[in-house]
């Protein structure tokens, strides 16, 4: 604790109290309390973000680029970045550990569940309303700063060189996992064919719109931020839309995907984001929403055969148990495709 509080003291003269923040699986999070203003303290995780200076850089200009935008209607709050004594943007401790500092955004809560239809329809129009802000900012102005994140054909090369090296885990199942991904391992192939035939264009995609990286008002209950932006970067609007459906969709008691939800969803966010939608963006929403919990699933099989390397466990086999909810969910989506395409169909006429 007190080198947290050294880390703090670089961001504040006087901190008060320093409590960790959120469930992140990724970097670690603090807020801490001063006399003046809290602030939100994270330690960015060098094994998955190898080049923080990266990080830094992207959300610089993505704040940059929305702050150009006088003539438009910001609807979404982006946390401003706080500087070091000496004026950085981050600071590297003894440890080489990079720490940022970020601006509080008080009265708002993150959900971890949705509840009810209209957040659901909040969601939708936050993501709608973040892509529409940057549709118009040149992805190749940005750093990759997670190379590969979301490329599915990679990490199904990567499943398949580690299956070779681990031991054999016959545990029912894992060998349903394992099943599972040599029956459908063909879906990792959509998206990114798509993008190489120039169907799908690269554009800025937040990389990471789950549930709780929305903050909602605690009075109004609409979404006023979208927070955890380090994996900001190039790539396909439809990994966004797939991951947003993919958390705010599954009923985690069931592992069923909610219909009700993913329409409320797919209406707000095309209220936002039509405008700059192709036939062929349409046309490849159902592969979207079908590929991310199948390579999420993927992935978590894959980190516990590699004895949990990438994501954060409080027991052994919790990424076994976490592939094998995804996989159940791409289940529940299989079994709605012609209803969910004819819904995609209906919100493209409207």
């Amino acid at each position: 604790m007190n080198a947290l509080f050294s880390v703090a003291h670089q961001f504040a003269k006087t901190v008060i109290q320093i409590t960790p923040m959120g469930n992140g699986l990724i970097n670690d999070t603090f807020l801490v309390t001063t006399e003046l203003s809290p602030f939100v303290l994270q330690r960015i995780n060098r094994k998955v973000f190898p080049e923080p200076e990266q990080i830094m850089a992207n959300l610089i200009r993505l704040n940059q680029h929305l702050e150009q935008k006088s003539g438009t209607k910001v609807k979404l709050k982006i946390p401003a970045i706080l500087k070091t004594a000496t004026c950085r943007d981050f600071y590297q401790d003894e440890q080489n550990d990079y720490w940022r500092a970020l601006d509080f955004i008080d009265n708002t809560e993150s959900l971890e569940t949705v509840s009810n239809i209209s957040q659901a329809q909040q969601a939708g129009l936050a993501l709608g309303h973040f892509h529409r802000l940057v549709s118009d900012l040149d992805p190749l102005l940005l750093h990759d700063t997670l190379p590969g994140f979301h490329i599915a054909p990679s990490y199904l090369s990567h499943y398949h060189q580690i299956l070779t090296q681990a031991p054999r885990r016959l545990a029912p199942k894992s060998l349903y996992c394992a099943g599972f991904i040599a029956r459908f391992q063909h879906l990792t192939d959509a998206l990114e064919a798509a993008k190489q035939q120039g169907l799908l264009s690269l554009r800025v995609i937040h990389g990471d719109p789950k549930l709780n990286n929305f903050l909602f008002d605690k009075y109004s209950q609409q979404i006023v931020s979208i927070i955890d932006l380090d994996t900001v970067k190039p790539g396909l609007v439809h990994y966004d839309i797939g991951d947003c459906l993919r958390s705010c969709c599954h009923r985690l008691e069931s592992n069923e995907f909610d219909l009700n939800i993913c329409a409320a969803i797919l209406r707000s966010y095309l209220s936002e984001a039509g405008v700059f939608f192709s036939d062929y963006d349409y046309h490849y929403l159902y592969a979207a929403i079908q590929l991310i919990p199948f390579e999420l699933g993927l992935r978590f099989y894959t980190d516990y055969l590699e004895d949990n390397r990438y994501f954060k466990v409080t027991d052994p086999k919790q990424n076994l148990q976490r592939a094998a909810d995804q996989f159940q969910l791409c289940e529940s989506i299989m079994a709605q495709e012609s209803t969910i395409k004819t819904l995609i169909e209906q919100l493209k006429i409207q």
